[in-house]
């Protein structure tokens, strides 16, 4: 285990510090401009609320390096790049970078509490006042629209509320993804205090709630700006699919139901058309990366033109932020990042061993040569340049590309429906799907046997289609891959990964105003 002697010294102190920090988070006060009965009088009010729900949701997920840290770190392949001589933070301890080997061994409270780790904000994760925030806005608005707002009805009071219904649904997934049992709240004003809910309860109140609004939801909206940065049908169904797909894994007993919706759900989303493949050139590539594209179903739309990326070179806080809420800045150099004098080499990189396994080097597969600068290297020569073809700046200007964060990707859709498609033995179905993906990477069909051997392929790919994207832990954990050194560097015994470890700690805050709230037992102890 990485850094094993540290942990062992390390851990019980930062779980102590973790556990005694104060601040008022857990009670979730209304938002006034949101909860008076003045406020809801037309369609642009509706809209504005919409536009709230999803700032304040970004603005939750950027506060941190929560993609990295959540969805990828964990996986035990990355390493810090040695002596990397740059600046692209602060002067300080060249150390801060190990955070992504700290996260890799597991050790959640040491990456939390050091000070070394600081910048990477990382007890932000730990709260999830932000996200119930969201939860709070979007059951006032569905309140509201229950009541009647002026101007809003027929099939813009369909769409409104199967929007709000995906927000809240979307935001409890993710929760469950970081917190596992969640409390679940659909009053607008949260009046009582009510425990944890088993997470796959909370996700099957959250389908059976979503999936009679799935076609009130348009395919495509008639502003392309649109397109992607809001939920269509599109991404409803990819919700339907991740959140069927997590308690397949949970909830054994109902896996076979699970998967046939996936499997369902995955048909209906290719048979509409609405969203394809694009061809995998270094120019449609920057468009998906950028956003608002057929590719997009669901995403956070982000653009140096709006200036969300604006900040001034004093301002450290607001510079780290920029630089450690995006997983991939940590992946790329000169020349997809500038200046060339502080950004000559990357961060981090992912270790030659697994890259070589989910790409061998010598099969055909353009992701290979278009994703990746010196993908063996084991050093700051490794470029994730999937993330780097929209840099906009050159000479000594600061200069990040320009990218969405996209959440679902018809890819991601077309994959979990393959691997639905397995898991009901359904093979043929399954490897045709898993070659769809496979035909736009200009690589090798599938044409192995079917079972287990089809399963493993089936998740390599989503290993190889999805790198850096945030799904890779999540998906070692639902499919319990995670308990077999096959897999991942970073495995777990079937002990830890019942009693939580997968999860993130829940700040003891959580607990203040609400005697329900137990925090998750395995950070509660020394999280060994």
């Amino acid at each position: 285990m990485i850094y094993d002697k540290i942990i062992k010294r390390l851990l019980l102190a930062a779980v102590i510090l973790m556990t005694t920090a104060c601040q008022k988070y857990l009670t979730v006060e209304p938002i006034d401009r949101l909860t008076g009965n003045n406020f809801y009088q037309s369609k642009e009010d509706v809209e504005a609320n919409m536009g709230f729900m999803y700032a304040k949701f970004f603005e939750k997920i950027r506060e941190s390096w929560v993609m990295g840290a959540t969805g990828e770190a964990r996986s035990g392949e990355i390493r810090a790049t040695v002596n990397a001589g740059d600046s692209r933070t602060r002067p300080l301890d060249p150390a801060e970078r190990t955070v992504v080997e700290i996260l890799g061994a597991n050790a959640l409270p040491i990456a939390i509490s050091l000070t070394t780790f600081t910048d990477y904000k990382l007890v932000e994760i730990t709260k999830w006042q932000g996200y119930y925030q969201v939860i709070q806005s979007a059951n006032i608005l569905l309140s509201k629209l229950d009541e009647g707002i002026p101007g809003v009805e027929g099939a813009d009071l369909a769409r409104y509320t199967a929007e709000a219904k995906f927000i809240r649904a979307f935001t409890y997934f993710w929760m469950v993804r970081l917190y596992g049992d969640v409390v679940y709240y659909t009053d607008p004003y949260f009046s009582n205090s009510l425990p944890r809910e088993p997470m796959v309860s909370v996700l099957d109140k959250c389908i059976a709630d979503l999936e009679p609004h799935k076609d009130q939801m348009p395919w495509t909206f008639s502003d392309p700006a649109e397109r992607g940065a809001r939920p269509g049908r599109g991404a409803i169904i990819a919700l339907l699919m991740h959140m069927h797909a997590w308690n397949a894994s949970f909830d054994r007993a109902n896996s076979q139901t699970h998967y046939t919706k996936v499997a369902a759900l995955g048909k209906e989303l290719i048979d509409s058309k609405a969203h394809r493949l694009y061809s995998l050139t270094a120019q449609n590539w920057a468009e998906v990366s950028k956003g608002r594209t057929e590719e997009s179903l669901f995403e956070f739309y982000r653009s140096i033109n709006y200036g969300d990326d604006q900040w001034l070179s004093e301002d450290w806080d607001n510079f780290n932020v920029r630089n450690h809420y995006q997983f991939w800045s940590h992946f790329l150099r000169w020349p997809y990042l500038f200046p060339r004098h502080d950004k000559s080499i990357s961060a981090a990189y992912f270790v030659s061993e697994y890259m070589n396994s989910i790409y061998p080097e010598g099969e055909a597969d353009l992701r290979r040569d278009m994703w990746f600068d010196d993908i063996a290297s084991d050093n700051g020569q490794f470029a994730l340049k999937k993330f780097g073809y929209n840099v906009f700046t050159s000479g000594n200007e600061q200069g990040y590309p320009a990218n969405s964060i996209i959440i679902f990707r018809y890819s991601d859709a077309i994959l979990l429906q393959a691997e639905a498609l397995a898991e009901l033995n359904r093979d043929g179905e399954a490897t045709a799907a898993v070659n769809l993906v496979r035909s736009r990477a200009e690589a090798s069909p599938y044409s192995g046997g079917g079972g287990n051997d089809l399963k493993d392929f089936i998740y390599m790919e989503r290993c190889r289609e999805l790198i850096g994207e945030a799904h890779r832990y999540f998906d070692l954990i639902r499919t319990r891959r995670i308990l077999n050194a096959t897999w991942t560097m970073a495995p777990m015994n079937l002990d830890q990964y019942n009693r939580g470890a997968w999860t993130w700690p829940l700040h003891q805050d959580a607990r203040r105003y609400n005697p329900h709230i137990v925090l998750n037992e395995y950070w509660t102890t020394t999280g060994r």
